[in-house]
């Protein structure tokens, strides 16, 4: 089916590609075949419009409400390259299921991976229930592209996260980008987009504690040496920058004026936006708080190690003003073309890297510190619906 375009008549029909696709990606455990899947609607703090030229006005339950069709493509747009990051990621860590550390850590994963399914479902069902024969389109070719194969929107969601390492540092900082994508959304103009976003705001958390809490127990268990420990910092964080986005973005810019995304802290600032450099702005806050969680780690660390730390937001981007240009992953200093060869070789994880942290993996037991006295993360999986509107 992949490269060809089939008509979806109703949700039923694209819930029956979902179920074929968690088959042939290879994650169809029998803790996820047993998941009822949802759409869930919550709660948004007002009716009305908060920010941009249509701010104080109702927003809008329908496409019909939406003043232009080039607002509508805007808005259609936005919530294909959300769904397509859920489903890539599934994909990313499809081989990691039967290798975790403990029993907890797989089934942290497994609860994840269903969290993320969900999220992606969410999105579809916005697309096939709002958006028309587009939508049902899009929403099927959700489910045709593969992380695997390269064929995700976003070049990080093509990467194979292939070892708990890589996990944990993607649903720390990865997912915390993703915290901040769905918390700009959530003040969006489009009603059932906000509504969207409270559930799926409370399942990411539990991705990014999952990632966090890793890091830390191999920060504490002390085995994986530091130097090795920030070279993934640097890899998925660097990564994270470039998602929020091109400078001077035209899309951000009529995204806010139009009211369909707003900054990630909207509510509690009341200054005018900059409308030319959004992108960069929500992108230094994210940057903001990954460098105070990475600080707590550092409290942890044995005598004599070197202190962990956030890279430089000039460093290793691939989009934007620093795209492509040379600098120093820690103090964000420009270096020339020899010098930042060697200063990638000592800063980014290379193949004898991973095969390092394989070994230690491998052979160490104790290279993760147990996780102690914590809940069943399936078993409680359900309390962030308890009280969901299930449509």
């Amino acid at each position: 089916m992949p490269g060809k375009v089939a008509k979806i008549g109703t949700f039923s029909d694209w819930i029956s590609m979902f179920n074929d696709w968690r088959k042939d990606i290879g994650v169809n455990t029998n803790d996820i075949e047993a998941f009822h899947f949802d759409t869930l609607y919550g709660a948004i703090d007002t009716e009305e419009i908060e920010f941009g030229s249509y701010k104080g006005r109702r927003k809008w339950e329908n496409l019909r409400q939406i003043p232009t069709q080039q607002m509508r493509d805007a808005l259609m747009n936005m919530i294909v390259y959300q769904g397509d990051t859920e489903f890539a990621s599934v994909e990313q860590q499809r081989n990691l299921l039967e290798n975790a550390p403990t029993d907890w850590d797989r089934r942290a994963i497994t609860r994840v991976m269903i969290e993320e399914m969900r999220h992606g479902w969410q999105m579809c069902a916005l697309l096939v229930d709002h958006f028309g024969y587009s939508g049902k389109v899009e929403a099927q070719k959700m489910l045709e592209r593969r992380a695997f194969d390269n064929k995700r929107l976003l070049g990080a969601f093509n990467v194979d996260v292939d070892n708990w390492m890589d996990f944990f540092t993607y649903t720390d900082f990865v997912d915390r980008d993703g915290k901040f994508q769905l918390q700009m959304l959530k003040y969006s103009a489009f009603a059932p987009l906000g509504r969207s976003m409270s559930y799926m705001l409370r399942e990411e958390a539990f991705h990014m504690g999952t990632g966090n809490d890793g890091l830390r127990r191999i920060v504490e268990a002390g085995i994986v040496p530091a130097w090795l420990i920030q070279k993934y910092l640097n890899k998925w964080i660097s990564s994270s920058y470039d998602l929020f986005g091109t400078d001077h973005s035209s899309s951000a810019h009529w995204a806010y004026v139009w009211g369909v995304k707003g900054r990630y802290n909207e509510p509690k600032n009341d200054q005018p936006p900059d409308l030319d450099d959004l992108n960069d702005y929500n992108r230094n806050l994210y940057r903001n708080e990954v460098a105070g969680l990475i600080e707590r780690f550092n409290g942890s660390l044995k005598p004599g190690q070197a202190k962990l730390y956030a890279p430089h937001i000039k460093f290793n981007r691939e989009i934007g003003r620093w795209k492509g240009q040379k600098f120093h992953a820690q103090t964000g200093e420009p270096l020339n073309d020899r010098s930042y060869e060697e200063h990638l070789k000592e800063n980014m994880p290379s193949q004898e890297d991973k095969k390092l942290l394989l070994e230690i993996i491998a052979n160490e037991k104790k290279w993760i510190a147990e996780k102690a006295g914590a809940r069943d993360p399936l078993a409680s999986i359900g309390e962030v619906r308890k009280s969901a509107i299930n449509l």
